[in-house]
């Protein structure tokens, strides 16, 4: 009975002597620590551990036999115990006591605690991204907010300003605002906050599509190969976050090989269990990889646990913003996947980007931009719900110069009220999150349901419901993403008013 039970024990159990020499290891700790079950017999169980705990071992149960003070027995530990080759990992440690024929025994039982580590890791891991993602979240908002008022006040002021120097500042000035709109939009994008439009994708194809343009990127000091699965699924996700995505891994490769070297993306299937580990953020089931993988100078592991968070980079100043990879995360974690690292210092990192396999394709299209004035109002009266004054001043103004008569509340209770004083409002232009107990979303509900002849469109910079788009996509309801240039709210209240796309 008892040899059945040590030959079929999940854990580890080792029995040693007084004298630290093995006595007895069972199958579960020879596969566990890389031997042979012969291996143990005679030895001192001081080879399965790494320092500090060899040198310190003796000294414990010398100790314990002479003075009966206990550090492990009958009390139990987390250590590091060392495999066959050398290599450490967490377990957790239980002695106990017994004595036959006149002699005493210990023996320890050994819990492998390298997946629960794992997993532990993970979870913190995603804590932190989480909370890091709330806080770029909530900056991008009040960031997008300025950048609207920026933007709007430029394009007003450019209508009355004639060619010459006043006319080239305007100008700078535009561009800078429109760079601070795509920063707060990689933003948005690592806090996994911006809005998506998902499409079926083939990765494959658009991996061949990117050859050329990331060959230019790259240079001719670098080799770009593919190895591509010709089975693989599709995935739905946004194309053109992915391909921001592609070419800011290819980018962060090429800078990590300033001497030239091999660039490989590779696709294929990948099928988690529910007992996978290998990827412990992702949920069980099936998904699309890609992996980018350089034979650059590799990341050491304090930076590797870093290379997601915003603004973190090893690029010397001025050479990057530290927003590349942490997007590719926010694209990937937002697309019901995620991304992960491999890296060895001097050898070369690999980047996995793990995609959900495609269920149903959502088919999204794009607009070209055209002219202002085709998009003009008739004197259509708009009610504007915004609880920021001078975004709700700005978007006044731009709103009667396209033709419209406006009306103004600062939150969704204010505009139920003046709904119910009016009755020519045609349409509800209404931030997404305001104070005063009631979101954009419970106003468009609200009117909905109290006022079904009058059209919503929200706008918003930053919300949580942004991820939602399913439910914007099935109540039918426009969202115009801060910051907007005049010629997008017109286009946009125009499809609203006309219910259609146009084109």
């Amino acid at each position: 009975m008892v040899e059945a039970l040590l030959e079929s024990a999940v854990d580890a159990i080792i029995a040693i002597r007084a004298d630290g020499t093995i006595e007895r290891a069972n199958p579960a700790a020879a596969k566990l620590f890389g031997y042979n079950s012969e291996d143990f017999v005679g030895r001192n169980v001081t080879f399965l551990m790494p320092e500090p705990y060899r040198s310190e071992h003796d000294q414990y149960l010398q100790r314990y036999l002479a003075t009966g003070r206990r550090r492990i027995i009958g009390i139990g530990r987390e250590v590091l115990g060392q495999r066959s080759d050398g290599s450490t990992f967490p377990m957790h440690l239980s002695v106990g006591e017994f004595h036959a024929g006149g002699d005493r025994y210990f023996t320890g039982i050994v819990h492998d605690l390298s997946g629960h580590k794992r997993s532990e890791a993970a979870l913190q891991q995603a804590q932190k991204m989480d909370a890091i993602g709330q806080l770029t979240g909530g900056i991008a908002h009040d960031f997008n907010n300025l950048l609207t008022i920026v933007i709007g006040n430029l394009e007003l002021l450019e209508r009355h300003v004639t060619a010459g120097l006043p006319q080239e500042l305007l100008t700078e000035a535009q561009e800078a605002a429109d760079l601070g709109a795509r920063l707060t939009s990689r933003l948005l994008a690592f806090a996994s906050r911006s809005p998506m439009e998902p499409q079926q994708v083939d990765l494959n194809m658009l991996c061949l599509g990117l050859t050329d343009m990331l060959q230019r990127t790259l240079g001719e000091t670098v080799v770009l190969s593919s190895s591509l699965s010709p089975d693989l699924w599709t995935t739905v996700t946004d194309p053109s976050q992915l391909e921001s995505a592609i070419v800011n891994l290819a980018v962060n490769a090429r800078d990590a090989m300033p001497r030239g070297g091999k660039l490989a993306l590779e696709t294929g299937n990948v099928v988690l269990g529910d007992d996978h580990v290998s990827v412990p953020a992702l949920r069980p089931g099936e998904y699309v990889r890609l992996s980018v993988t350089d034979t650059g100078h590799g990341m050491s592991e304090t930076v590797r646990q870093k290379a997601f968070d915003p603004f973190f980079t090893t690029k010397e100043r001025g050479r990057g913003t530290g927003l590349g990879l942490s997007m590719v995360f926010g694209f990937a974690s937002q697309s019901g996947g995620t991304a992960t690292i491999y890296s060895e210092t001097g050898i070369g990192t690999t980047v996995n980007v793990y995609l959900p396999k495609a269920e149903a394709a959502r088919i999204g299209a794009s607009v070209d931009e055209g002219d202002v004035r085709e998009f003009h109002g008739s004197g259509e009266t708009v009610l504007v719900v915004e609880d920021d004054d001078r975004v709700r001043r700005l978007t006044t103004i731009r709103l009667r110069d396209l033709g419209y008569d406006v009306l103004e509340a600062e939150n969704a209770r204010r505009a139920l009220s003046v709904l119910e004083e009016e009755d020519r409002v045609v349409l509800v232009l209404t931030d997404l999150v305001m104070p005063g107990g009631m979101s954009g979303h419970e106003l468009s509900d609200a009117v909905r349901d109290q006022f079904p002849r009058i059209k919503v469109m929200l706008t918003s910079g930053y919300a949580e419901e942004l991820v939602n788009g399913d439910r914007l996509v099935r109540e039918g309801i426009t969202l115009l993403r801060k910051p907007y240039r005049l010629m997008e709210l017109a286009r946009a209240i125009r499809e609203v008013l006309d219910g259609e796309r146009l084109r």
